[in-house]
Order: structure tokens, then C-alpha cells, then sequence
């Protein structure tokens, strides 16, 4: 109904209101000889991602037909994930984010010159607290990994305490950025192990980590290796001993079918993967949620609704704790911003998919990496974690990362991302895996001969 958008419903009381039984009826004054009665001869529907491919394939002079080996024929297949996601961008996107009164405005500090710049940014908070479960977002940062900055130095404002407590299975870039930004803020920050066997975070060293001057417990859920963690039992420990809980999300869209973080205090949100395209680290788009009573420790800006002077409905920003707002003694923060054009992008992606669309892509994506982890052991791979994940998990491998990934490469194949670097402990053979919508059938039989 996308393209023809009355229902039957309606083309009936159309045909009665102009006295004619059916549609069939209208073409009567036309020979039958001439009226055709059969389908178009011509291939099915297509997705919008189909047609691009198909295009993509006629311009690379590939046959039409065989779109799996077209789009092979014409890009990389890639298995990164580790927070950054090759998801679909609908073209829509494109097209409004670059419309001058988006692409070229400034800061909307006059909301009467403004109002659909912040309307969008209102949206974009709105849809944000349904999707983390929280009360307030504001209207977005730099990216993941200053938001998880934000995150513990709003928690360490809230709570007056001075320390954090940071799992080891978040990012590790999310964890340099964080010691960077706080080394000078006089913020101790302690790294709690995660669980060999299920790959989450150790409740036990938790709790033995956590003392009376911790401000926050920081976690990453699905975490690093794509483990999802188990929020509830993490934010009673940190809850029990006085301390916020902050979740980081670096792949959003396992909000689609993962229960939202609510036990939470503070989420910290990377959203590139809702219509923002992977490039060389940006720009993308970090967000901060929280529970409402922590409103006034939230950096960045927050837009809000009210009513002009005709009591018509309008947009403001209602709170900017920033240094060129306000005392710089006073700011929350000297460094964020907010990503209004990146945002926008992320607004128009999840109103274009919805509840139930964002649902069953979600779905799609489990699906493929479950193909793509048995597919893996088919081959001699070894799942690294016994935890649930979502599109993305560790394995070890037969042989080591770096040599799987050189033999993959002659393939046109980029496979996974090696773990030794960070996670020496680990193995040589450790590897992060990741399947999204866009990772074909063929891609993943292609890279599992290929790991063998």
C-alpha cells in the first residue's frame, strides 16, 4: 500500500459514489481483444536496496539476474562491526539533509526563524527516550565515545563522588577516549574484568571493585563482543552501593528487538547505525538519556515544546549548559555540541522504518549472524562467548586472525576484526564477527570456505 495508498475499503465507496460496480468497469468502452489479462511480464517487486543493486550491476556490466554475485562483483563484502554498522540507508535521507534550510543553517538560537530545525530535534529526543526507555535525551553529541565521557562526568556531578568503575568490555577505544577526557578531571577510573566463559561483565569482581567513592558503573550493552549483558542484576549491584549505572549502546539497532536498558541511570548512545554512513571515524552521532531528576547535570542542549503568543504550538531550546550559553563555571561541559544535521538523518531513518519496520530488521540481522556463526563452525570456528548476542559475536578461528584475513582479502572478502590487540589473553585466533541486512547469503558461504 506504499505506492497505491487506498485501501479497499475506500475504492469501494469510490466506485459507489460514482455508480459503478467495479474497476473492471471502467475499461468496458476498451475492445476486449485489447484489454490484457494477464500480469506484466516483467521481474518482481523489488526492494529499494534491490533496485540500487541492480543499477549498480547494470553500470558494472554484470548481468542483472544474479544480484548476489553482482554486488560482490562490485564491492568488498565486510564482516567489521565493533562499533561501526553497515546498515541500509534509504535514499530519502539524502535528499532532505542536504535541502538548504538543513544542510546551511546555523545553531537555531532564534526559534522564530527555526522552528523546523528544532521540531526535528524535538522528534529526534522523542524517539530516542522510547527506544533507551528513558525520560529525557538530549539533542545529541559528538558520537559513542565522548557520550560515554559525558556520561561519567554528569554521573560524578550527580553523586558528588569521585571514581569510576569501567567494565573491560567496553569498546577499548570507547575506554582511551574516556581516560583522555578525565585524566585531568581528577576522576580515578578502575576496569572490572568480564567473564571467560560467557563474555559478560564478572559479577562478583564487580562488586568487590565498586567502594564508597564510586560515582558510576560503565557498561556496554551488547558489549564489545557483542554480548548482551544483563542490565537488571549489573544495576542492582551499582544501585546497592550508591552508584549510578551507565549503559553504552554502540550498535542501536538491537534496540529493535533487545529490551531497552531502563534499569539504567544514564545511556549513553551511539546512533550511526539509523541512516548515518560509515566513514573514517564520522561525523556521527552520540546521545545522552537519562532519567528526568538528572536533567539539570545533562550536557549539551535539550529543545523543548511550548506555545507562542497566539498559543500555537513551538519549539525552543530549553536548556544549553554549555560555556557559550552560560558562567563557563557554571557548564556542564566544554567540549560537546550537538550533531543537528547527523540527528536529522537519524529522525528521518527511524520514521521512515517505524516501530515494526526497525522490529523486523532487527530480526533480519539476528538472523543473518546466527547463519553466519553456525556457518563459521561448520568450518572449523570455535564461538568465543556463550552469552546471547545480537548481529554481531567472537569466535576463534583455525588459524590466526591476521592470516584468515590476508587469505579472505584476495577473495574481496574484509573478515573480522582481530581481538589480540586489545585482548592479548584471548588468542592469536580471536575474532569479532559481524551480519547485518546488507551481508548476502553468498558473502557469508564465500567467507566461511574461505576460513576453513
Amino acid at each position: 500500500m506504499r505506492y497505491l495508498p487506498k485501501s479497499p475499503t475506500d475504492r469501494i465507496e469510490m466506485l459507489e459514489a460514482i455508480g459503478v460496480p467495479s474497476i473492471d468497469s471502467l475499461f468496458e468502452s476498451v475492445p476486449a481483444e485489447f484489454r490484457l489479462t494477464r500480469d506484466l511480464n516483467i521481474p518482481r517487486q523489488h526492494s529499494e536496496s534491490e533496485v540500487l543493486d541492480r543499477f549498480k550491476a547494470f553500470a558494472a556490466n554484470v548481468a542483472s539476474g544474479e544480484l548476489a554475485e553482482a554486488q560482490t562483483a562490485t564491492q568488498y563484502a565486510s564482516f567489521l562491526g565493533a562499533g561501526a554498522y553497515r546498515h541500509y540507508r534509504p535514499v530519502v535521507i539524502d535528499s532532505l539533509v542536504q535541502r538548504g534550510e538543513f544542510l546551511t543553517s546555523y545553531t537555531p538560537y532564534q526559534p522564530e526563524i527555526a522552528q523546523g530545525t528544532l521540531q526535528a530535534t524535538f522528534e529526534f529526543q522523542t524517539m530516542i527516550c522510547e527506544l533507551t526507555g528513558m525520560e529525557i535525551a538530549n539533542a545529541s553529541m559528538y558520537d559513542g565515545s565522548t557520550g560515554c565521557a559525558e556520561a561519567v562526568m554528569m554521573a560524578v556531578r550527580v553523586t558528588g563522588r569521585s571514581g569510576a568503575v569501567v567494565a573491560r568490555s567496553v569498546h577499548p577505544e570507547y575506554r582511551e577516549v574516556l581516560h583522555t577526557t578525565v585524566q585531568h578531571q581528577g576522576i580515578p577510573v578502575t576496569e572490572v574484568a568480564f567473564d571467560t566463559t560467557t563474555g559478560r561483565v564478572d559479577l562478583n569482581a564487580l562488586e568487590a571493585t565498586i567502594t564508597e567513592d564510586t560515582a558510576c558503573v560503565l557498561i556496554q550493552s551488547p558489549n564489545f563482543f557483542g554480548t548482551i549483558e544483563d542490565v537488571a542484576a549489573l544495576a542492582e549491584i551499582a544501585h546497592k552501593k550508591g552508584a549510578l549505572l551507565i549503559v553504552s549502546i554502540a550498535e542501536a539497532l538491537s534496540l529493535g528487538i533487545v529490551k531497552p536498558p531502563v534499569e539504567a541511570d544514564i545511556v549513553s548512545l551511539e546512533a550511526q547505525s539509523f541512516g548515518v554512513a560509515v566513514g573514517f571515524g564520522g561525523p556521527y552521532c552520540g546521545v545522552l538519556a537519562c532519567k528526568e531528576k538528572f536533567l539539570r547535570q545533562m550536557p549539551g542542549r535539550l529543545c523543548g515544546e511550548t506555545k507562542d503568543s497566539n498559543g500555537k504550538r513551538g519549539f525552543v531550546l530549553t536548556l544549553s549548559t554549555r560555556e557559550q550559553h552560560i558562567r563557563r563555571e557554571k557548564a556542564t561541559s566544554n567540549i560537546c555540541t550537538n550533531q543537528a544535521l547527523v540527528s536529522l538523518m537519524v529522525t528521518i531513518y527511524l520514521t521512515v522504518y517505524g516501530k515494526q519496520g526497525l522490529k523486523e530488521l532487527a530480526e533480519q540481522n539476528l538472523a543473518k549472524a546466527e547463519y553466519l556463526r553456525s556457518s563459521l563452525e561448520r568450518s572449523g570456528a570455535k564461538k568465543l562467548f556463550s552469552g546471547p548476542s545480537f548481529n554481531e559475536f567472537a569466535v576463534v578461528l583455525p588459524a590466526t586472525a591476521e592470516a584468515t584475513n590476508a587469505k579472505l582479502l584476495e577473495k574481496q572478502i574484509i573478515g573480522g576484526l582481530s581481538l589480540a590487540k586489545w585482548y592479548p589473553e584471548l588468542g592469536e585466533g580471536a575474532s569479532l564477527w559481524c551480519a547485518t541486512e546488507l551481508t548476502t547469503k553468498a558473502q557469508i558461504d564465500a567467507a566461511a570456505e574461505g576460513v576453513r
